[in-house]
């Protein structure tokens, strides 16, 4: 990983893909929070039922290694796992208090619309900011996210013009595009825009993120570090920031 600040320069890259929650949106905490109700519930619930030692969902030790950045039913799978808690996946039509993955998932995003109706929804400002530098210098910018409610973010974050390109969790639902780490959500937004991963830039802050950029063959991989898990992001990242005002741009 490189400790210098990260230069983007027109003549290397053409697209530059971003993730939303915790990168463009200030929505992360806000997916973390709601992931934390949904899976204090259930394991208090499960523990009351089996007889089972509950043990709560930890911000730092659970949600970063197995949720943050995936997509919802397989953050829902994931987190299980490493408790060895296996349930059935069930669908669309499970009932809201069914003991399936699928039903698990749909009530987390419950919890973050709630959320998103009582605060609302702000934008990185730097972030803005690093966006239309890059639009002015000619790359253009697109941007993914494992979420099914991106555009509803985006709009009510006053953002979704900034992006020519929206690769989000019902456009990979219906391309059968696997979520992050594997990389085809961040290659499919840049080939929207006409551009090979060697000319893009892919700008996360989860680790299944960086990790599905390097995997990618993009260009370079800045990681954004809002939660103190520079050490981990820098394994994948080509270099990691605390903000995106240290990222400069080159025409």
């Amino acid at each position: 990983m490189s400790a210098t600040p990260p230069v983007i320069a027109r003549e290397n890259i053409d697209v530059v893909v971003f993730d939303m929650d915790g990168v463009v949106t200030q929505t992360a905490k806000v997916h973390a929070t709601a992931w934390k109700e949904l899976f204090d519930a259930y394991l208090k619930e499960r523990a009351q039922r089996t007889g089972e030692p509950f043990r709560e969902f930890d911000l730092r030790t659970d949600y970063l290694p197995y949720v943050d950045g995936r997509q919802r039913y397989d953050g829902v799978r994931t987190f299980l796992a490493s408790r060895g808690i296996t349930l059935p996946e069930g669908g669309d039509a499970d009932a809201p208090d069914a003991d399936t993955i699928h039903a698990l998932g749909d009530r987390k995003n419950g919890y973050f619309l709630n959320a998103v109706k009582r605060f609302g929804v702000q934008a990185y400002p730097t972030t803005v900011t690093l966006i239309g530098k890059l639009q002015r210098a000619g790359i253009r910018t697109a941007i993914i996210s494992a979420s099914v409610n991106t555009t509803m973010v985006l709009e009510a974050a006053g953002v979704r013009s900034l992006f020519e390109a929206q690769v989000d969790g019902q456009v990979a639902k219906d391309l059968s595009l696997p979520g992050k780490p594997d990389p085809a959500v961040f290659v499919e937004a840049a080939r929207r825009l006409g551009a090979a991963p060697s000319r893009a830039v892919v700008v996360e802050d989860a680790v299944a993120g960086v990790q599905a950029g390097r995997a990618g063959g993009f260009a370079f991989v800045i990681g954004v570090d809002r939660g103190g898990n520079r050490a981990a992001l820098s394994r994948f990242a080509d270099v990691v920031v605390n903000d995106l005002s240290e990222v400069s741009v080159s025409a």
